[in-house]
């Protein structure tokens, strides 16, 4: 799909130029022309033209002065001149204005098609390295966001992590925040329309939460923002003035969440409810989580709330329920235990937590308390080991749900008992046939579900915490065909159905199937059926 630009004051010179030579067979689709160079930029103008071929000498604005021109304003455009003079100046201005070549009149029809055909595949490569150069960007951004995402998921739910290694994982996934200083959290959940969204209009209106965040809070702050792991967007943010969690000053906070607040209602026109921690080191963001999460859950019926959280996360107050909870946060702690599959241990740790609780009267935000160390744990093995924890248990990891659960620990207790075996049984095999066909359907939802986004293997991978080869090796084994064919084979039957049955065109194919460039996606699709899309469309 090539539109090129034939420019000569003596007009029968381009008339004949777009009547004898076979522009079909070189990729040319449209051919415009133009008697002067001022008739030219006006054509460019109202037209994306890939290629101009023009005469040097012209009245008024000359071949040169038009490629000077056009290689300032659209430097994609590849120029060819053409002249009837041998003048070696000309050449050399050619030269300088990097014109794709120049061409003696009277021209030579087999020696103009090469030339031709030379730009083309010259602009072809460049749209190509374009192509792959963005696909890259993309595909780097995607990887970043799930990465990201996986390790705020890790760090929330309880994941041990050296100071210097967490900094190293910030520092490559670029995220602005320093684990030696103090930062505070704010955990949100969308109200009002929100509601009532599908989760496609929710995951939008999360992307676009997210976008105000950073700007309102982006000029003073460093901000993490991202989806939690229990249904609600979490915001960590950090300030350079902070050094210690008693110096914090939360009152600066409050205009920007205000302002945030009006942006979401004034532009989304929906509400949200949000918690703001107290201040706290980097070590303690799973208990400032827990804590967040509580308030936010438990802070009744009433929406569109702002509740700021005024003490430290180390002035716990001291009395027996506090005391009874303290056996949850003493080593080795349940996901240790988990990780290391140490099931009997991990048993032995959950009824001694619930012995101290059986030993005192805790509160419901105790009990809710316990509940959600509880659930971290059971989700971020799940997580590790590839499965999803509500296809394990669907009603213990539903917010509305859980309250059932928390209304004794004697439920709660009943529960967590049966979800460690289930979590026993499920995980114990990981390696085995169930396991693996668990992860193919899962990919294969997934590549389904999203034929026309750009994914890539690894993309499919960190979504399922698998390694990339490995993903790929259990794939080939359990469905004989590689993973990477598999993909392109779903996006190439979705092209032959739109092709056959929608008056969509190429280009447009081409954007819904998540290429970004017809050229490429025409070859793709001749490489796979032996034919173009057009010759396809044109049998069926």
């Amino acid at each position: 799909m090539i539109d090129i630009l034939l420019v000569d004051d003596e007009t029968y010179v381009t008339e004949s130029l777009e009547l004898t030579i076979p522009w079909g067979e070189l990729g040319v689709t449209t051919v415009l022309r133009a008697a002067s160079g001022k008739e030219a930029l006006r054509i460019l103008e109202e037209n994306a033209v890939d290629l101009v071929v023009t005469d040097i000498r012209m009245p008024g604005m000359s071949g040169l002065e038009l490629v000077e021109e056009v290689s300032s304003r659209w430097a994609h455009i590849r120029c060819i001149l053409l002249t009837g003079h041998s003048d070696f100046q000309y050449a050399k201005k050619a030269i300088q204005l990097q014109a794709a070549d120049y061409i003696l009149k009277p021209v030579n029809d087999e020696e103009f098609m090469a030339s031709v055909s030379a730009a083309i595949t010259s602009l072809r490569d460049d749209w190509d390295e374009f192509d792959k150069y963005h696909r890259l960007l993309y595909s780097r951004k995607s990887d970043y966001k799930i990465l990201r995402e996986n390790l705020m998921h890790d760090l929330l739910l309880g994941r041990e992590i050296t100071a210097r290694a967490l900094g190293e994982q910030l520092e490559k996934y670029e995220i602005l925040l320093q684990p030696d200083q103090p930062a505070v959290m704010m955990l949100i959940r969308l109200t009002g329309r929100f509601s009532a969204m599908d989760q496609q209009s929710l995951d939008l209106m999360e992307f676009a939460v997210g976008n105000i965040a950073e700007e309102v809070f982006g000029p003073h702050f460093n901000v993490w923002f991202g989806r939690g792991p229990h249904e609600s967007l979490v915001m960590i943010i950090q300030n350079q003035g902070w050094t210690e969690p008693a110096q914090t000053n939360v009152e600066e906070l409050k205009q920007p969440v205000g302002t945030f607040r009006e942006h979401v209602i004034r532009y989304l026109q929906g509400d949200l409810s949000m918690v703001v921690t107290a201040p706290f080191q980097f070590a303690d963001l799973t208990t400032a989580y827990r804590k967040g999460l509580g308030s936010l859950v438990l802070s009744g019926p009433e929406e569109n709330t702002i509740i700021y959280m005024d003490k430290e996360l180390s002035k716990r107050p001291e009395n027996d329920a506090a005391q009874a909870l303290e056996e949850l946060y003493k080593p080795p702690v349940l996901p240790q235990l988990l990780e290391t599959k140490q099931w009997e241990a991990a048993a032995r740790k959950l009824n001694a937590v619930f012995d101290a609780a059986d030993r005192v009267c805790l509160s419901r935000e105790h009990v809710y308390e316990m509940y959600l160390s509880v659930t971290n744990a059971f989700m971020y093995i799940a997580h590790k080991q590839g499965h999803l924890v509500h296809e394990i248990d669907h009603a213990g990891f539903d917010l509305l749900l859980a309250h059932q659960l928390i209304q004794s620990p004697d439920k709660l207790r009943r529960w967590a008992t049966e979800m460690l075996a289930k979590l026993q049984e499920e995980l114990s095999d990981q390696e085995g046939v169930q396991s693996r066909r668990h992860v193919i359907k899962q990919v294969q939802e997934m590549v389904t579900r999203d034929a026309g986004q750009d994914l890539s293997v690894k993309m499919i991978a960190d979504k399922v915490y698998l390694h990339p080869v490995y993903l790929s090796k259990i794939y080939k084994a359990e469905t004989g065909e590689g993973l990477g064919d598999y993909m392109i084979r779903m996006r190439m039957e979705r092209a032959l159905y739109l092709l056959k049955n929608t008056n969509k065109k190429i280009y447009e194919i081409t954007s819904e199937l998540g290429y970004q460039n017809p050229q490429y996606f025409s070859k793709m699709f001749k490489k796979h059926y032996g034919m173009t899309p057009n010759e396809y469309r044109d049998q069926a």
